[in-house]
């Protein structure tokens, strides 16, 4: 299948774009869609359920391998990197290329990077897995989505996709915390890198069968310089963003390299205004779902992720829980995760994308702020417990509005870069809001015992809510106005229809 580099492109499923869809477009989930959805799904899972699922494991990893511990961060840190600063290149890549090409070839790197990370005998060995291991996700992720859009007409079809998406990602973030406990418990934290290897190759025995290619007739020029800017900022910018975790926000260590990735991000600016064939076109970035709906992302996946370290830290730091226990107290938060997926496109169908984003982030905000009154004892479960997981429901109404708000009104041939930007908010969302929220807890934190690092963690929460009320602010004052590149904001309301 070959998707036309012009308006009015077709996808998989026959569809125009945007927005409308030819006589005889599929309207249901045929069987055929079915199997294209679960694939996407089953890889997509597989990738958010490898952002957490060696987190519990990185003590035992650390004393297997030899890690000191001043290195043990780079565990993590080797794959945010890779997995955030490249994440754009690829998804235009895969634009260019093909979407399922660089889709199934991401897969058969993740699948022996995977290998490799469980066999590995040193530390070197395996942050060099964890390398490949990011480059990989960088792939996957933005080519699975656009490869989502693509096969879903825009509407009723699209967003309950997106909104199954969502759920699953965020359910796999939850997924990968227990997983990670039980694994490294009854087996070995090498089995945390074994299980991508089946399920990679699952995913590539079945794609080729039911998903067809997409890629433009004609193959565009590559914006080299714009490439090489963009993703060494990015890259600078997420290594700036760990070492302020890591050592604090007034290192040189943290803000030589954010400032570095500033300024490559103004040329990669720079060098847009002027490239032939830009990698990020400025029209794209004008339009105010693409630029607001992202900004509305970027807040909603820096909130509830880094809410999940400092609740961690609360559940063992303050209660006592085992590292196992704190996991599992999470699968409210993954069920209301879920639930929010799963109705969020009834949401949209029926009060429009942005009310969905203004509607989501105000329950997410007053279930993050409802968590101020946590004590230090265990008789605060039933606080926890209940403001997860609405707060899980408020933060998918979030992101599943997001997705479909940046990646709604673009032609085909454009999905790759919407879904590779939205993929890197999300990137950077994930690793800039743990730092950020860390070092406010930590300088917070006046004393010593379970009282004073409540107290920081509150001071620490309590941002995190007037972040996602900030967030709440910006979807409702800019994204309005007409459609199109200069207003771009009258997103899609739709009628709901079933999905068999």
């Amino acid at each position: 299948m070959s998707t036309a580099d012009t308006a009015g492109t077709t996808d998989i499923t026959g569809a125009c774009a945007p927005g409308t869809a030819r006589p005889g477009t599929a309207q249901r989930l045929t069987p055929r869609l079915l199997l294209v959805l679960v694939v996407l799904l089953a890889a997509q899972f597989m990738l958010a359920v490898d952002f957490s699922i060696l987190n519990v494991a990185l003590p035992v990893i650390g004393e297997g391998l030899g890690f000191s511990l001043a290195y043990l961060q780079w565990i993590a840190t080797a794959f945010a990197l890779c997995a955030a600063g490249f994440t754009l290149l690829f998804g235009r890549l895969a634009d260019v290329f093909g979407r399922r090409r660089i889709f199934l070839g991401g897969l058969v790197v993740l699948g022996a990077a995977s290998l490799v990370g469980g066999l590995a005998q040193s530390p070197e060995a395996l942050i060099v897995a964890r390398v490949f291991q990011g480059l990989a996700t960088a792939a996957v992720t933005p080519a699975g989505l656009s490869l989502l859009t693509t096969s879903f007409p825009e509407g009723p079809l699209r967003e309950r996709a997106l909104g199954l998406n969502g759920a699953l990602m965020s359910a796999g973030f939850t997924t990968g915390a227990i997983l990670g406990g039980l694994l490294t418990d009854l087996l070995s934290w090498r089995w945390a890198f074994f299980i991508n290897v089946p399920v990679a190759a699952l995913v590539l025995v079945t794609a080729p069968i039911v998903i067809k290619e997409s890629r433009p007739d004609s193959r565009p020029r590559l914006d080299v310089p714009g490439a090489v800017s963009v993703t060494l900022g990015l890259l600078a910018v997420v290594f700036g963003l760990t070492q302020a975790g890591e050592h604090g926000w007034g290192t040189a260590g943290a803000l030589i390299p954010l400032a570095v990735g500033g300024l490559l991000l103004v040329v990669f600016h720079l060098v847009e205004l002027r490239a032939p064939a830009p990698l990020v076109p400025p029209a794209v970035l004008g339009r105010r779902t693409v630029a607001w709906g992202n900004i509305a992302g970027l807040i909603a996946f820096l909130t509830e992720t880094s809410l999940v370290f400092l609740l961690t830290l609360y559940l063992q730091n303050v209660l006592g829980f085992s590292p196992l226990a704190a996991g599992l107290s999470f699968g409210v938060l993954g069920l209301g995760t879920v639930l929010g997926g799963s109705i969020a496109p009834r949401v949209i169908g029926g009060i429009g994308a942005r009310a969905t984003l203004i509607a989501g982030g105000l329950v997410q905000a007053v279930s993050t702020a409802a968590l101020l009154g946590l004590g230090d004892d265990r008789s605060w479960m039933w606080l926890l417990l209940v403001a997860t997981f609405a707060g899980g429901v408020g933060n998918m109404l979030v992101i599943v509005g997001f997705m479909v708000t940046a990646t709604s009104g673009l032609p085909d041939h454009e999905q790759g870069l919407a879904t590779g930007l939205a993929t890197m908010t999300q990137q950077i969302g994930i690793t800039m809001g743990t730092p950020i929220m860390s070092a406010i807890a930590t300088s917070a934190i006046a004393g010593t015992g379970a009282a004073a690092v409540l107290g920081g963690l509150k001071a620490a929460i309590a941002v995190n809510a007037a972040v996602v009320l900030l967030g709440v602010l910006t979807s409702l004052v800019f994204l309005r106005g007409p459609a199109g590149p200069a207003g771009g904001a009258r997103l899609p309301r739709s009628n709901p229809e079933p999905m068999d």
